[in-house]
């Protein structure tokens, strides 16, 4: 008995080892596949950045009046005005559907009084 206890307690250490081996080196693909997203993330933020300093630098406003003087004739652009501007009840907004309009009520009852008592 002594002797199948020593066995099973051998093939469970080797078991183990084996797990832990495993484990060990599926930990490690895990840690290099991190740094890679890392970097990767790292570079993107680095191209995100370029890019919107490009961006503000195209959108220089004394830039911008530059191009917009230089094809004037092509655009047609005009400065803004506030009377181009328009009123928000001056807005045509298309009809809902059908299926999304609200039902009509037609016999309503008066609840407003219901909670009061009456006095005759």
């Amino acid at each position: 008995m002594r002797g199948l206890i020593y066995v099973l307690s051998a093939i469970a250490v080797i078991g183990l080892a084996f797990w832990a081996y495993r484990e060990n080196y599926a930990t490690q693909q895990v840690l290099r596949e991190t740094q890679s997203l890392q970097r990767q993330i790292g570079a993107a933020q680095l191209r995100l950045s370029v890019l919107r300093a490009e961006w503000a630098y195209l959108n220089r406003p004394d830039r911008l009046m530059e191009l917009a003087e230089l094809n004037f004739d092509r655009l047609g652009l005009l400065p803004l005005r506030s009377d181009q501007f328009g009123r928000i009840d001056e807005v045509n907004y298309p009809p809902a559907p059908v299926s999304e309009m609200p039902l009509m009520i037609t016999n309503g009852v008066d609840v407003s009084n219901l909670g009061q008592e009456q006095n005759p």
